[in-house]
């Protein structure tokens, strides 16, 4: 009976490790050993691994989890952070609440203590829809310019923020466009005309004896008042400027007039304090103060 030859190990003259005898066009593979750091560096992961199960929060037991024995809960040092953190701002946030905003905008080592972190209150809540720098979007106003639809001094923004605008607050402002279109208010002419005179509120030439002013005043006066000025306190928009919310294209008053407006803006007074929405109403107040000091 015959056996297979016995392959005789060869150490490679460069390296000193044996081959492994394969060999593939005169290249031969080498039997080289294990990295021992490798070897140590899984070792020190698994200790760890035993270590981290027995002293951290690892283990999920169905709603909940073991803490280990170190007892730590991400969800209580989160708390306690938010709580150093209030205690740091405490001294310049608390006065505030207090909603004084002559006193509060009179103290300049105060405010500019405080609109930094007004900034990042304003980032983090109604930059989303307002923009970062509050110029607004599609649907959502500009807050750097002089125009309000509710005013723009910082006691009625902050009684916006508080309530909201057509939101589940009991106290909340109220405002609908209606649909003149749909509902079958004015006929498609009467929309058209109106449209018209709307665009040229917005650029200055008007022409008070044609037939979409007329309309106007029988249909939207009352509510966006006399030559398009705005109904402040009842969130009618001014209309006798170029800032638009939906949009200045006919096509865009078009759909305004045929199919009506209901914008929403959440009321803020479950998720801000006091202390932060009158900091906001301050904050946005000064946005538009630029736009309305050049306006004078």
């Amino acid at each position: 009976m015959s056996h297979p030859p016995h392959h005789k190990a060869e150490t490679d003259p460069v390296t000193g490790y044996e081959t492994t005898g394969h060999d593939w066009n005169g290249i031969r593979e080498l039997n080289t050993p294990f990295p021992r750091i490798v070897i140590w560096a899984l070792v020190l992961t698994f200790a760890y691994s035993v270590v981290a199960w027995v002293l951290l929060p690892a283990w999920p037991l169905g709603r909940d989890y073991t803490r280990g024995l170190l007892g730590l809960d991400q969800g209580d040092m989160a708390v306690k952070g938010y709580q150093r953190l209030a205690a740091v701002r405490a001294d310049w946030l608390d006065p505030f609440a207090d909603g004084d905003f002559a006193a509060l905008a009179d103290d300049a080592a105060l405010m500019a203590r405080a609109m930094p972190a007004a900034a990042r209150l304003f980032a983090d809540n109604c930059a989303a829809c307002h923009g970062a720098v509050g110029t607004g979007g599609p649907g959502f106003p500009d807050l750097a310019d002089a125009a309000w639809l509710w005013g723009g001094d910082p006691d009625t923004i902050a009684e916006t923020l508080r309530v909201g605008i057509n939101s589940p607050h009991p106290d909340t402002r109220m405002s609908q466009m209606p649909a003149f279109g749909r509902d079958g208010m004015l006929p498609p002419d009467d929309i058209a005309a109106v449209a018209d005179h709307v665009m040229a509120l917005s650029s200055g030439k008007a022409d008070a004896d044609s037939p979409g002013a007329t309309l106007f005043a029988d249909n939207c006066a009352a509510c966006h008042g006399e030559g398009g000025a705005g109904g402040l306190g009842i969130g009618a928009p001014v209309l006798a400027d170029d800032r638009w919310i939906y949009g200045g294209s006919r096509e865009s008053i078009l759909t305004t007039l045929k199919e009506g407006r209901q914008g929403v803006m959440p009321t803020w007074e479950d998720r801000l304090s006091a202390a932060e929405i009158n900091l906001l109403a301050l904050y946005v107040a000064r946005l538009g103060e630029a736009d309305a000091g050049a306006g004078q």
